[in-house]
Order: structure tokens, then C-alpha cells, then sequence
């Protein structure tokens, strides 16, 4: 059988969309679909999803694609699953009904709990870090399911009845495609499980401990696999039914597989937030420098467990999305590159999307966005390239966390691995190599996520090899390079400016009107 006659499918459920994407035998994608879903913001802060419409978009983006005049039923060898992050759900065993809307990752509900966590534990905000690697923060599944367990009539009663199940979204999908209520698995891999605040990164289960500080019952949480597996078999019902799931990973554990990240690599994702993750291979290093410490990816039962440094960006695209939708600046995301190269530099306006706080590497939960330096002179071209500064700012504050963290890389052995819907727009790809003062690579597939988990369900099935995976040759090809123009004074200049605009954000949390 040759690669084109052999197809491994992706199911790809982002934050604000699903994708499915299927690929040949040689990983080129030659099929897929994309549907959006709703998003909720019952109050300020807070971001919700419908569980069901989750489900059923994916069910939607499954049959569009396989109808689409792709006939690969027969050859379909494996499907893999990539999911947004940290977004917590908890549902009935026995109805299959979810208890309530699923909490976003970005939501920022649980700023008390963690306020009040920080107080009663003897380590304060990085009471676990020892061992999952990450501080108290509400970005974190943990702290959204004691929200839930807290608040939610439903959840609490489910519980004490025993008929309660909590998992992040890729625990929900495997368990809808493999049976549900009649005998869906209830699993989670490794990655997501890193992201939860739960899972000890030495053991890979489960921490004993931090559930029973938490309070937090063991026997709703699910198995916990590795990224490359064969986990069971989608269920009657599917477009697909009788494939198997093989391969499971978070978001941008998946973008990090997909781009070929060996030990001393990173990358950069740009989608709703931007993700920077560095694999550090087997040694999992503790960052002093605001990062978070976490699996990057397990490619097997047996294999070893390669570890990552992380910087999560909260607000990237996202801002280009509110310039968008609330503010009407633009009327599609695409015309913010037209509009900010209407201009030579932001005019000394930048500005600092924290709208519900800052993530790595400030950790300030009390940030909220701000715009400075305003003047008659600014046009809405300047704050439009302002936006997309901030997006470069941001992951430019990351890498300087991971080379203080990792020792100083020099430049001309450096280049930083970019992918995500936001990396179309050249003139931001450039704005970050000058930033970052090092080249930045875009792979000519820049659906990277998809990628990497279809790499790690045809890996765990046979159809490709590590060795394929990981080759230079291969990741390089057809790439487009941007190269630092700035010259390194101004760089650093405007790094300064931007760190004082970062603090012009601090403690606005409890303005009211």
C-alpha cells in the first residue's frame, strides 16, 4: 500500500473552533473541515462553552470532511485528538448530560479560590509546584472543578451519588467517540493531565496528596495514557466508527510534536493566547524566571516522557479579535496587517491586553488592559500596530525567562519555530524577530497542532516512524525565515518602554464604574 492510500484523521477543538483534518500517508493534509462554536461570557472574566455543541461540531466537521469526496473509509488507519487546554467540564456517568457549562481556560472566576488557597497552604501560591510544576493560578484545571464543586448544586449532589466524571475536553471527546453512557472510556494522556494542577510529573499519575489537600475525590478523575497509543475504538454512530483514537495531546503539546521540537528547541503558537514551550528532554527543569514546567510529550507506553518550559500568553489574536467584534476598529482579522503598515512604528503607544490578567511570566491576576501613550498624533493605525506589538512583546517576555532559565542561547545558533492561524501576518512575524533579535521560522503547513496529533496516531499504529518525524529535512522544507532588521539599541529602548507599560497594568482589578 502506498502513502497516498494510507490516511490518518485529526480531530483538532480549539478554543473558538473544531477542526478535522485528514492526512495522506506522506502527512500532507488533503481533506478537512472547520466549524465554529459559541462563546459565553456570563459575567466579566468569565468564558464558558456548551459541552453538546463541542460534540456535535465536531460530529459536523467529521462528516463534512469524509464526504468531501475523499474516499479513505477503508484506509482510515487511526484518528488522533488535540484539544484546548485546562477547559473543565463535569458530567453525569449515567445520563451522559454535562452538570454545567464547561469553564474555559482564560476564565477567571476562581481568583478567590486561589486568593484563599494562597493563604491557608504552608507554600503559598507555589504550595505544588514541587510537584506539578505549577503555581496556584486560575488558569488551571483544579481550581475550576472546586469551583464547580463548590457552586454547582448538581456537581456536588453527582458526587456524593458516585455518578460524577471530570475531565478537561479531550476526556469528553474520547469518552462521546468511544460509547458514552454505553461504555465510553474515561480517559485523559499525559499532557492534559500536566495542565490540571493534579498530576505529579515524576509518577505521571494522579498526586495523592494535593487531592486530599484540595478535597478533591479520586474516583471521578479519569485514567491518565501517553500521547501515542491505541486507546479504543470510536464507537457505532461515527462517520468513523471502528478506528482507532491513537493519539491524544493538548493544543501545544501537539503544535510542539508537529514542528519537530527536539531537546533545545521551542516554539510559538499564535492562536486565541500564544503558547512558547521549550523541550528540555527527560530533565524536568524548575524555572526561577516565571515559567511553568510541564510533560511536553510521551510517545508510547514505554517510551520515555519528554519535558517542556512553558510561557502561556493569555491574549494574542484575541486582541485582535475584540479590535474586531467589540470595538469595530476592523472588520476581519486580516485587515489589521493592512491597516498597521499603514504606519512606520506604533508612535509610542503600546499597549498591554491583560483583560483578565496576566499570565508568564508576571502572574498578576490583578492586571487589566491598558493603552498608553496616547496622543492627538495617534491614528487607529498606530493602536492596530500597537495590538500586534503586544502579541511579539509577550512571547519576547517569555524567551527571555526560558534563556535566563536555560542559559543564554546565542543568536546565531537560535531561531524560534512559529505556527498558528496569527502567523499569516508577515508584517507580525517580522515585528517579532525584531523583538526577539533572532530568526523566526514559519513551516509552510502552519496547522501545526492538527499535525502533531496525527503524527502521534499514525506513530502509535505504525504508519510513521520517529526517526520520519523528527527529521530537519523534512520540518524545514518550503519554510519561510523573517530576519531581525532592528537594530539593537532601539530593540532595547522599546523593551523598556514596554515593561512600564506592563506595570502602568497592575492592580486595576477592582476598579469599579
Amino acid at each position: 500500500m502506498s502513502e497516498e492510500d494510507v490516511f490518518i484523521g485529526a480531530i483538532d477543538q480549539g478554543t473558538s473552533s473544531t477542526r478535522f483534518i485528514i492526512y495522506d500517508g506522506s502527512a500532507k493534509p488533503i481533506g478537512s473541515h472547520q466549524v465554529e462554536f459559541t462563546q459565553f461570557y456570563p459575567q466579566a472574566g468569565w468564558v464558558e462553552h456548551d459541552p453538546m455543541e463541542i460534540v456535535e461540531s465536531v460530529k459536523v466537521c467529521v462528516a463534512k470532511a469524509m464526504a468531501d469526496g475523499f474516499n479513505v473509509d477503508k484506509n482510515l488507519k487511526a484518528i488522533g485528538l488535540t484539544n484546548q487546554r485546562e477547559t473543565t467540564l463535569v458530567w453525569s456517568k449515567s445520563t451522559g448530560a454535562p452538570l454545567y457549562n464547561a469553564i474555559v481556560w482564560m476564565d477567571a472566576r476562581t481568583t478567590a479560590i486561589c486568593s484563599r488557597l494562597e493563604k491557608e497552604l504552608s507554600g503559598g501560591k507555589s504550595h505544588f509546584v514541587e510537584s506539578c510544576g505549577l503555581p496556584i493560578s486560575s488558569y488551571f484545571s483544579a481550581l475550576k472543578l472546586l469551583w464547580l464543586m463548590e457552586n454547582v448544586d448538581a456537581v456536588k449532589e453527582a458526587i456524593k451519588k458516585k455518578d460524577a466524571l471530570f475531565g478537561t475536553i479531550d476526556t469528553w471527546l474520547i469518552w462521546q467517540l468511544t460509547g458514552g453512557v454505553n461504555g465510553g472510556l474515561h480517559v485523559t494522556d499525559v499532557s492534559n493531565a500536566s495542565r490540571t494542577m493534579l498530576m505529579n510529573l515524576k509518577t505521571l499519575d494522579w498526586d495523592a496528596s494535593t487531592l486530599k489537600e484540595l478535597g478533591i475525590p479520586a474516583e471521578i478523575l479519569p485514567k491518565i495514557v501517553s500521547n501515542a497509543e491505541v486507546i479504543g475504538n470510536v464507537a457505532a454512530g461515527w462517520p468513523f466508527a471502528g478506528v482507532p483514537i491513537a493519539g491524544c495531546l493538548g493544543d501545544q503539546h501537539a503544535a510542539m510534536l508537529g514542528q519537530a521540537c527536539n531537546k533545545g528547541e521551542a516554539k510559538s503558537t499564535y492562536g486565541t493566547g500564544a503558547f512558547i514551550l521549550l523541550n528540555t528532554g527527560d530533565e524536568i527543569v524548575k524555572s526561577n524566571h516565571g515559567l511553568l514546567t510541564t510533560v511536553a510529550f510521551k510517545l508510547g507506553k514505554e517510551a520515555k516522557t519528554s519535558y517542556a518550559l512553558e510561557g502561556s500568553v493569555a491574549i494574542a489574536g484575541a486582541a485582535v479579535q475584540w479590535l474586531r467584534d467589540s470595538v469595530g476598529m476592523i472588520s476581519s482579522s486580516k485587515e489589521i496587517e493592512e491597516l498597521a503598515l499603514q504606519v512606520e512604528s506604533a508612535g509610542g503607544v503600546y499597549f498591554v491586553p491583560a483583560f483578565n490578567g496576566l499570565f508568564a511570566p508576571w502572574w498578576r491576576e490583578d492586571a487589566r488592559g491598558v493603552c498608553i501613550g496616547i496622543t492627538r498624533f495617534t491614528t487607529k493605525a498606530h493602536i492596530a500596530r500597537a495590538v500586534l506589538e503586544s502579541m511579539a512583546f509577550q512571547v519576547n517576555d517569555v524567551l527571555d525567562s526560558m534563556q535566563k532559565d536555560m542559559g543564554k542561547v546565542e543568536s546565531s545558533d537560535y531561531l524560534l519555530r512559529v505556527d498558528g492561524g496569527a502567523t499569516v501576518n508577515n508584517l507580525l512575524m517580522q515585528i517579532q524577530a525584531d523583538l526577539t533579535g533572532s530568526p523566526v521560522i514559519r513551516p509552510a503547513d502552519i496547522e501545526t497542532t492538527a499535525l502533531g496529533a496525527a503524527f502521534a496516531a499514525g506513530l502509535a499504529v505504525g504508519v510513521w516512524k520517529e526517526e520520519y518525524i523528527f527529521d530537519s529535512k523534512v520540518k524545514m522544507k518550503d519554510a519561510t525565515v523573517f530576519h531581525p532588521v532592528m537594530a539593537e539599541e532601539v530593540r532595547a529602548k522599546k523593551m523598556n518602554s514596554w515593561c512600564k507599560a506592563v506595570t502602568r497594568s497592575y492592580d486595576l482589578a477592582d476598579l469599579t464604574l
